[in-house]
């Protein structure tokens, strides 16, 4: 009988400890993701849709992520501290958007002068840039991911054309992140507004000029009827959205889940910046037959060295003042230099030499 007992209890005990695990394998998590976006954004809001579909799909639908978008939560602005606080487990959003809270997480979206997005993701995955992002996201309960490239941005629509540096004086311009600051430095006026508010601020004259993404998307809000100057691009050339995460949702998580999100958030960002180009090509082809109005410009050699040495001052200053904007600066500025050399051998002289062949 003893025997038969103690067999008894060990079947017992392992069938109990199966079924646990049974049980903890088919448990499922909602997450609750909220975006900067507005309700059906294109090229963005597919983002944050394409990756909460990849992993309930990639978790047999263990994994559910609910988007509220900002006509939802009507804070758009407001997701690192919804999400910081727990309001929401997760949020997609662009880094340079905190920086009057954390002026250190403006580096992680694009800097003037900076990386291509091939060159920017090979810094994230492969150089320190998310050991970096991770240690400005940390003390504030957030994990930072890559969420999405829009690849080059264009310079911004203007109502008049610049010719020099005194043009910009006094210019109020919507224009956010380190490129702001830029501008502000050569005597714009630069300004933060929601997207959902931008062709009204233009169409006021509440600004002068807007920058915002590339064609695919200008043309959406219409920014051609306003303005005749569209200018090509130097401060964002590789606009890096975020998925940003609870930390202690992340470890609440299974294992297999937290590889799953990770994997759909990569998939996802990848997709945006194969869309963006896809897009914003067909964009561009219309252009010039539906928006004649419209004069491609570039802006003059006076004007892009004067905001390149107040790049670089402004560089000097943050780095100065902060030892950790001090690390991630030297690490972009290195990463940079060693990856130019090879984009100048490979697709910069790919794209010369097609240039001069008819």
């Amino acid at each position: 009988m003893k025997i038969r007992s103690v067999l008894s209890a060990a079947v017992l005990a392992v069938a109990t400890t199966f079924a646990a695990t049974q049980a903890f394998a088919q448990e499922t998590f909602t997450l609750r993701l909220a975006e900067t976006w507005g309700p059906n954004f294109p090229i963005f809001g597919d983002a944050s849709k394409n990756m909460a579909e990849m992993a309930e799909k990639m978790s047999d639908g263990r994994l559910r992520i609910r988007i509220d978008s900002a006509n939802k939560h009507k804070a758009p602005f407001g997701v690192f501290d919804m999400v910081k606080a727990g309001q929401y487990d997760m949020g997609h959003s662009a880094s340079y958007y905190w920086k009057g809270k954390v002026p250190n997480t403006l580096f992680f979206t694009s800097m003037p002068f900076g990386m291509t997005a091939l060159e920017q993701y090979a810094w994230f995955y492969h150089g320190d840039g998310m050991e970096l992002m991770q240690e400005v996201y940390e003390p504030h309960n957030l994990m930072s991911f890559p969420g999405g490239n829009t690849g080059i941005q264009m310079g911004g629509w203007f109502r008049k054309e610049i010719n020099s540096v005194d043009d910009l004086q006094g210019l109020k311009m919507r224009i956010p992140g380190f490129a702001g600051e830029v501008f502000a430095e050569v005597g714009v006026s630069p300004t933060n507004i929601a997207p959902g508010e931008l062709y009204t601020a233009l169409e006021r004259n509440t600004i002068d000029a807007v920058e915002w993404v590339g064609p695919a998307l200008d043309l959406r809000l219409g920014f051609q009827q306003i303005a005749d100057y569209y200018y090509t691009g130097w401060h964002e050339p590789a606009t890096e959205l975020q998925f940003l995460v609870n930390k202690k949702t992340w470890e609440k998580l299974p294992a297999d889940l937290q590889e799953i999100l990770r994997i759909s958030m990569r998939t996802a960002s990848y997709d945006m910046l194969v869309q963006s180009q896809h897009e914003n090509a067909k964009a561009w082809a219309s252009i010039k037959e539906e928006h004649p109005n419209v004069q491609i410009k570039q802006f003059p050699e006076e004007v892009f060295q004067t905001m390149k040495e107040a790049n670089d001052k402004l560089l000097e200053e943050a780095a100065a003042g902060d030892e950790l904007a001090a690390k991630i600066v030297e690490s972009q500025q290195e990463y940079l230099e060693k990856s130019r050399a090879y984009t100048d051998i490979s697709e910069r002289a790919y794209l010369n030499t097609m240039g001069d062949v008819e």
